[in-house]
């Protein structure tokens, strides 16, 4: 079947090499918005996104990262952009879970626009931190929330790598 959403489901991949390129407010704005639909437990729209563009905190949020991981790397490959995706386990018991489907979300419509992506684990080490809870209060945020995940965005410095193949056992129909 052809179909233009499910096409770029299957096209979308994990980038790790950015230009410096900026990414254009539209698009940030079309992509942010995009993940404000992703469903939620009983329609409670729990979870908060915290869009860093400043190269600064961009920066140092990286480094965070980096910290928690025990390397001295990038491990947010340059990206000019994060947004956070931050769960409030405070409000409905799928808080969890409907903050991972706000970060799919926001993949899919960055791929969706034209802008490369990555999921970046260690959210949760990095804003549970002091630092990272000095941030929150800073964003207005309070330690019931827990960051789930960080979302680069922005240009690729490469080529877009090839889909693995999917496996064999990867659907059960009973």
């Amino acid at each position: 079947m052809e179909n233009i959403v499910l096409e770029s489901l299957k096209t979308r991949r994990s980038i790790r090499s950015f230009t410096n390129k900026p990414v254009e407010q539209e698009k940030l704005d079309a992509i942010l918005e995009a993940a404000t639909y992703a469903p939620t437990g009983m329609g409670m729209q729990s979870p908060v996104i915290v869009l860093v563009k400043t190269p600064e905190t961009v920066k140092k949020i990286s480094k965070m990262n980096a910290d928690v991981m025990g390397r001295d790397a990038d491990p947010f490959y340059g990206a000019p952009v994060v947004a956070i995706v931050f769960g409030n386990k405070d409000s409905a018991p799928t808080w969890f879970e409907d903050a991972c489907l706000v970060a799919g979300n926001l993949l899919n419509a960055a791929h969706a626009v034209g802008v490369d992506s990555c999921y970046i684990y260690r959210a949760k080490e990095v804003f549970s931190s002091p630092e990272g809870l000095s941030l929150l209060k800073e964003w207005g945020l309070n330690e019931n929330y827990v960051g789930i995940a960080n979302c680069i965005l922005g240009y690729g410095a490469g080529e877009t790598p090839e889909a693995k193949p999917r496996k064999a056992d990867y659907i059960k129909i009973v």
